[in-house]
């Protein structure tokens, strides 16, 4: 399996969203400005998020308890996307099919969907659910966020990992490819 990147370019955001509607652009802008694992952001519910200034959550793959914060991004979405009939117990991201929540799979058909409809799939290729954790690490770190800040919320090892996680260390690596001009 290829390793996906963050969506680096605001543009290509903006041609995403526009390329989404109601539960789909709510998973999308969610996971672009929360950093969650899809995982986590799949288990959520309406009465998680809706009214709400935070979440506080218990990871699934780490099992450690995680509170974030809503964004007016995440709290615009969830506002304006979240139908008025949904029942707080009512699962965020519902299936189509069935009374659970979307799968992995298919919100990663989601994006990929999306992606083609923008006109960004040569650009950016084939992205994955992971990328929109990594899309949030790597605009957070551009805005100026701490690296050690960034390290601690994704439960990172060291400095070095988030780096190379988020797509900097490659960035880095252009750069200087570009810049050595002889």
């Amino acid at each position: 399996m290829n390793e996906v990147q963050p969506i680096r370019e605001k543009r290509q955001i903006n041609a995403i969203k526009k390329a989404l509607r109601g539960r789909d652009l709510l998973l999308f802008t969610l996971g672009i400005n929360s950093g969650l694992r899809i995982s986590d952001i799949l288990a959520l519910k309406v009465g998680d998020v809706r009214g709400k200034d935070f979440v506080a959550i218990t990871e699934g793959k780490t099992k450690k308890s995680k509170r974030f914060f809503f964004n007016a991004a995440i709290k615009k979405a969830v506002a304006d996307l979240i139908p008025t009939e949904a029942n707080d117990d009512d699962w965020l991201f519902p299936s189509r099919k069935g009374s659970k929540a979307i799968t992995r799979v298919r919100a990663y058909g989601i994006l990929n969907e999306a992606v083609e409809r923008a006109g960004l799939s040569e650009k950016l290729g084939t992205i994955g659910c992971h990328s929109l954790r990594k899309t949030f690490g790597y605009h957070a770190y551009k805005n100026g966020t701490d690296l050690t800040l960034l390290q601690s919320i994704f439960n990172h090892s060291k400095q070095s990992v988030t780096l190379r996680y988020i797509g900097i260390n490659q960035d880095r690596i252009d750069e200087v490819y570009a810049n050595v001009n002889l």
